[in-house]
């Protein structure tokens, strides 16, 4: 018998050696980021058995089988839109500035989106000024309202856009509603989804998170995009969720969230609405292809302004905003300045930081003094030592959970939107950004920025080299998972 036993035990540690060179093998061939790898490797062989199943989990980006093959069926048609915006008198490549025709470029030739001038910017700052502007929107709303957010969280100026959303549906509006599942899981608990379907609204939840779909579909896969387009005509998008920041994680210790929303007007609007009609057919299999922009606009070279949509994530090419966003890093003459809650960034993005400030331009990050995620936050300081010596300015922002995510270059354009500078947000989820080549646009953006920098603390290098050894050794442990944060 205790051969037997023996025998056992040597089969089991065969399997498991079998399993562990195997999974070994898989992540290693698999094409990423070497530190991804690293990071996965070092769990595998830390946390016995934890390690391959949480890799199974969450290690590779599987959309599941059926988003994928609609993802696949649905590519053609939604290219053929994209492609008939060349025909827009509003897409003038040749008369873009050197700012905006290099992303233009890119994007053009990876995702087949071309930029698109004769738009309208307003930037709101306020969540009473952004939540009350759309809930006039929706109340003037004639046709539709598409809404796609990752949280709706119940409570406040939120309820009211749930009223003017239900009011719209019962007066013929059509109003489609996507959400994420696991962001807005206090919504999908409310008594709203059940008022709001009852009034005629539309409501899919996306990437729904259920244990028996756990070995089909990466269950940390988000639906990260904030999208309203009302009659194809009005958009917003930005870095706010559907919240009212006075009822949301109160408990958490971090103040009131401080976002933005861009509201827009113009031939960029129905593109947006493309996107959100792609999310939708992703999760139903329902087509709403919206109707092309009406592009009738003076194109004289004063008026070039560029408005760039970037959409990422599964189905979509790879790291196309990481390019992006490292395309205007290196192109930047004069100034860079950063705003991000979590900033956990790719080695890539790193070195270009640091190679701005190296080569004289004024780097600004600013980033939340507290945050809602600790292991972000340590993995974010870890960053800092190396910035800081090459010159970049870091500030601390003391008004709240800084929430915006926006880089301006040389005051002159911009990015914005949802996209977190970290591997979740540039690698993985579901995200949108613009890159806007709009002179009072980005400095009203400038403006928002230097007046969260006064509301900040900077770090001195000197101060920051003496911190607590204990510290130090938080961070270095934080640093080696950042590939996965």
């Amino acid at each position: 018998m205790e051969q037997f036993y023996q025998v056992l035990a040597w089969v089991g540690v065969f399997l498991y050696w079998l399993i562990i060179a195997g999974v070994t093998m898989r992540v290693v061939f698999q094409r990423r980021i070497v530190g991804v790898s690293l990071a996965w490797l070092m769990i595998i062989y830390i946390i016995p058995i934890g390690g391959v199943f949480a890799y199974l989990l969450f290690g590779e980006l599987n959309l599941g089988k059926k988003r994928a093959e609609r993802a696949r069926d649905m590519f053609h048609p939604f290219a053929e839109w994209f492609q008939r915006l060349n025909d827009c008198p509003s897409h003038q490549p040749q008369l873009m500035s050197q700012n905006a025709r290099p992303i233009s470029d890119l994007c053009e030739n990876r995702l087949g989106v071309p930029g698109l001038t004769g738009n309208t910017l307003s930037l709101q700052d306020s969540p009473q000024q952004i939540l009350h502007s759309i809930i006039e929107d929706i109340q003037q709303a004639k046709k539709s309202v598409h809404l796609e957010f990752y949280i709706w969280h119940p409570g406040g100026l939120a309820d009211a856009v749930g009223v003017a959303l239900i009011q719209a549906a019962k007066r013929g509006v059509s109003v489609r509603l996507l959400l994420d599942s696991a962001g807005s899981l206090r919504f999908f608990r409310s008594h709203w989804p059940k008022l709001m379907r009852q009034a005629g609204v539309q409501i899919t939840e996306a990437l729904a998170v259920s244990p028996l779909r756990m070995f089909l579909r990466r269950l940390d896969l988000r639906q990260h995009r904030k999208i309203i387009v009302i009659d194809n005509t009005i958009a917003y998008t930005g870095s706010m969720n559907l919240v009212d920041p006075a009822f949301f994680k109160t408990k958490a210790d971090v103040g009131q969230w401080v976002d933005v929303m861009v509201r827009l007007t113009g031939p960029t609007v129905p593109l947006l609405n493309c996107i959100q009609a792609w999310d939708w057919e992703v999760e139903t299999g329902q087509r709403f292809l919206p109707e092309l922009p009406v592009c009738s606009i003076d194109v004289s070279p004063d008026t070039m302004d560029t408005v760039q949509v970037i959409p990422s994530g599964p189905g979509m090419p790879d790291e196309i905003i990481h390019q992006v966003l490292l395309l205007s890093i290196y192109q930047a003459q004069e100034s860079v300045v950063i705003t991000t809650p979590y900033f956990v960034p790719s080695e890539h993005l790193q070195h270009a930081l640091k190679g701005a400030a190296e080569r004289g331009l004024s780097v600004h990050i600013v980033v939340p003094d507290k945050n809602d995620s600790t292991m972000v936050e340590w993995a974010s300081r870890s960053f800092f030592g190396e910035l800081l010596q090459a010159g970049v300015k870091i500030h601390r922002f003391h008004g709240g959970l800084l929430h915006t995510k926006s880089v301006v270059i040389d005051n002159t354009h911009c990015l914005i939107g949802t996209v977190n500078l970290d591997m979740r947000s540039l690698w993985l989820n579901f995200e949108v950004t613009l890159a806007v080549d709009n002179l009072e646009f980005t400095q009203q953006l400038s403006w928002l920025q230097q007046e969260y920098i006064k509301n900040s603390t900077s770090l001195d290098n000197n101060e920051w080299t003496r911190r607590p050894m204990l510290n130090k050794l938080g961070e270095r442990f934080f640093y080696m998972f950042s590939p996965l944060l």
